[in-house]
C-alpha cells in the first residue's frame, strides 16, 4: 500500500482537519458510536411520539380529530425542520457540528416536556374520575417543548445517516461495498430504539406516569449526545461546501440571462468547468459529467465570447458543469421523492387512526382478562417486523437477488423502493376489511355506545407487520438512493428531502382528515370520522388511502423508468 492509499479520496478529513487516514478513522470502527447515538435518539423520539395522540386526548382534553391533527402536524414538522438542519450542515457547520449543536436544543425541549407533564401547577390537573383539563398556559408549555424538540431533531435527522455513510470511502471498492449494509443496520438501530419505546415507555406512560414516560426519553437523549461525542477521534468529516441554495439560484439566474443562447450538447468544449483533475469548484465535491436533458439549465455553463474564464468568474453569469448538474440532480429526484408522500401518509396512520381504531376494540389480555394493552403498544409489531426483515433482506434477499441480477446490492435502489410501495397497499387492504367487519358487528348487535366492541385488539397486528416490511424496502431504499444520487456537497440536503416525504405524508393525512370530515359530516350526519368511530365509516377512509396507494405505485413505475442517474468524475486526492 502506497502512502497515497493510506488516505481517503472522497475529500473527508479527521477531527483535526487533516486528510482522513483510512487505518485510523471511519468504516465500521466509527459506526458503533453513530448507531448508538441514533438508537438512543430514536428511543427518545418514539418514546414521545408513539403515544402522543393519547396524551393530547386524555391529558390535554382534545377531541379525537383534534388530537390526531395536532399529532400529525407536530410529526410533520419534525420532518420538515430537517431542511433547516441540512442547509446549516451543507453550507456552514458540516454534519458533525450540526448534529452536536442541535442535540443540545433537543435535550432542552425534552427537559421542558418532562417538566410540563410532572411538575404540579405546570402539568394538567385531573379530577378523581381521571378527567383532565389543561389551561392555555399548560398546553402552550407542552407545545413549546414539542416544537423545540422538532427543531432539535431537524438538525439530527438529515445528518446522521449521511454522516454514517461518510465513514465509507466511495473511491475504495472494499469500503463502498459495506455502505449499503450500513443503511440496513442504521435503520435497524432506529427500530431497536423504537422497540423499547413502544413496549416499555408506552407502558410507563399509561400505567406509571407521563412524567416518567417523558423523563426516560430525556435521559436517553442525553446518552445519545455522550455516545456521539465518544467517537469523535474516529470520525471522517466532510467539509461544508457552501450554500447549496445559492448555487442552485445562480444556475437559474445565469440560465435566464442566457435564455437566447443555443446549446449544442455534442460540443463539450462549449461548457465551462475548472481544470483540476477531478475536484470541482465546490469544496470537497467531485466533478459531475454533463448529462443530456433539462438542457435549458446547460445555458448557465455555456461560454460566450464575453466570458473571460481566466478572470474571477461571476457565478451569477457563468456556472460550472458540476454546478449545473447539481441542480439537474435535484430536479430529477423530485418525481421519485413525490411518490414517497402517499407511502408516508399510510405510515402515519400507525400514530393516529390505527390507535383510535384500537381504542374501540377489546384490549384485555390474560386468562382473567385483567391486563389491558394500550393500542399504541401494537407499534412494537411494526418494529419487530422491521428488525426481522432487515436481517432477512441483508442476509438472504440480497445474496439470492445478486445471483439473478449480478448486482452487488441485489436489487437497485429504485427496485427496492417500488417493492415497498407495492407491499404497503396490502396493509391498507387489510385495514379496510378489518374495520368493515368491526362496523358490521357494531350494527348487528347495536354496539354503537359501547366503548370497546368484543373484537380482539390483536387483529390489528397484520397491518403493523406489513408496514414494517414495506419500510425495510421503501424507507431504507430511499435513504440509500437519496445519499447516492445526491451531489457530494448536497447529501444532507437530499437526506432532508427524503425526510420531507414523511412530513408531507403527515400533513396530507391531516388535510385528508379535514376534507373528509367537512364533506361527509353534513346535515347532522356523523360523517366518516366522528369522535365515536362506531357511528362513522373509518373503513371508507382506509379505502381512500388504498386507492391513493395503488395510483401512487403506478406513477412510481412510470417515473422510475425515466430517471437519469448522476455521473461523478474520478475521485478527490
Amino acid at each position: 500500500m502506497t502512502e497515497e492509499d493510506v488516505y481517503t479520496k472522497d475529500g473527508t478529513v479527521d477531527y483535526r482537519g487533516n486528510r482522513a487516514n483510512k487505518n485510523e478513522t471511519g468504516t465500521w470502527r466509527a459506526c458503533p458510536f453513530i448507531l448508538g447515538n441514533e438508537c438512543s435518539e430514536r428511543l427518545a423520539y418514539y418514546g414521545m411520539s408513539t403515544n402522543l395522540v393519547t396524551y393530547f386526548n386524555t391529558k390535554l382534553n382534545q377531541s379525537g380529530p383534534t388530537a390526531s391533527k395536532n399529532n400529525a402536524n407536530w410529526g410533520g414538522t419534525c420532518y420538515i425542520t430537517p431542511l433547516i438542519g441540512a442547509f446549516v450542515a451543507d453550507a456552514y457547520l458540516g454534519r458533525y457540528r450540526t448534529i452536536l449543536y442541535f442535540s443540545i436544543v433537543y435535550v432542552i425541549g425534552m427537559t421542558l416536556l418532562t417538566l410540563s407533564a410532572s411538575v404540579p401547577g405546570i402539568k394538567p390537573s385531573c379530577d378523581d374520575q381521571g378527567n383532565c383539563h389543561a389551561t392555555e398556559a399548560q398546553s402552550a408549555m407542552c407545545f413549546v417543548a414539542l416544537y423545540l424538540i422538532a427543531l432539535g431533531t431537524g438538525g439530527i435527522k438529515p445528518c446522521v445517516s449521511s454522516f454514517g455513510a461518510d465513514q465509507f470511502d466511495d473511491a475504495d471498492e472494499a469500503e463502498k461495498e459495506h455502505k449499503s449494509s450500513f443503511f440496513n443496520w442504521f435503520y435497524l438501530s432506529i427500530n431497536i430504539g423504537g422497540l423499547v419505546a413502544a413496549s416499555l415507555l408506552v407502558w410507563v406512560q399509561t400505567t406509571v406516569s407521563w412524567g416518567w414516560g417523558f423523563g426516560i426519553p430525556a435521559v436517553a437523549m442525553a446518552i445519545a449526545v455522550v455516545s456521539f461525542l465518544s467517537g469523535t477521534r474516529l470520525y471522517r468529516i466532510q467539509k461544508p461546501g457552501g450554500s447549496p441554495l445559492t448555487r442552485m439560484c445562480q444556475v437559474i439566474v445565469a440560465s435566464i440571462r442566457k435564455s437566447k443562447v443555443q446549446v449544442t450538447n455534442d460540443d463539450r468544449s462549449a461548457f465551462y468547468e475548472i481544470e483540476q483533475d477531478s475536484e470541482s469548484a465546490i469544496q470537497g465535491s467531485r466533478k459531475l459529467e454533463h448529462t443530456n436533458g433539462l438542457s435549458f439549465f446547460d445555458k448557465a455553463a455555456v461560454i460566450r465570447d464575453s466570458d473571460n474564464v481566466k478572470d474571477p468568474i461571476n457565478p451569477w453569469r457563468l456556472c460550472t458543469v458540476t454546478q449545473v448538474e447539481e441542480l439537474k440532480a435535484i430536479i430529477r429526484l423530485l418525481p421519485i421523492w413525490a411518490t414517497g408522500i402517499i407511502f408516508s401518509t399510510v405510515y402515519s396512520q400507525m400514530g393516529s387512526y390505527f390507535i383510535l381504531q384500537g381504542d374501540t376494540m377489546d384490549n384485555r389480555l390474560g386468562s382473567n382478562k385483567k391486563l389491558h394493552i394500550s393500542p399504541a403498544t401494537l407499534s412494537v409489531f411494526d418494529t419487530i417486523s422491521v428488525i426481522f426483515w432487515v436481517l432477512v433482506y441483508d442476509r438472504i434477499i440480497v445474496p439470492v437477488a445478486r445471483k439473478f441480477t449480478g448486482r452487488e446490492n441485489g436489487l437497485t435502489q429504485l427496485q427496492r423502493m417500488g417493492t415497498g410501495l407495492f407491499i404497503s397497499i396490502f396493509a391498507m387492504v387489510y385495514s379496510v376489511i378489518l374495520e368493515n367487519i368491526r362496523l358490521k358487528m357494531v350494527r348487528r348487535h347495536n354496539y354503537y355506545d359501547l366503548n370497546q366492541v368484543p373484537m380482539s385488539l390483536f387483529l390489528q397486528i397484520p397491518p403493523y407487520f406489513i408496514i414494517g416490511c414495506a419500510e425495510v424496502f421503501t424507507f431504507i431504499g430511499q435513504l440509500e438512493f437519496f445519499y447516492e444520487q445526491a451531489p457530494d456537497a448536497m447529501r444532507s440536503t437530499c437526506s432532508a428531502l427524503q425526510l420531507l416525504t414523511v412530513a408531507f405524508g403527515s400533513y396530507l393525512s391531516s388535510l385528508l382528515i379535514t376534507i373528509v370530515t367537512k364533506i361527509t359530516a353534513r346535515n347532522g350526519s356523523p360523517g366518516w370520522l366522528p369522535d365515536k368511530l362506531n357511528y362513522g365509516h373509518l373503513d371508507y377512509f382506509f379505502l381512500l388511502l388504498t386507492v391513493l396507494s395503488v395510483l401512487n405505485f403506478v406513477v412510481f413505475l412510470l417515473v422510475s423508468k425515466l430517471y437519469t442517474y448522476k455521473k461523478p468524475v474520478g475521485n478527490l486526492h
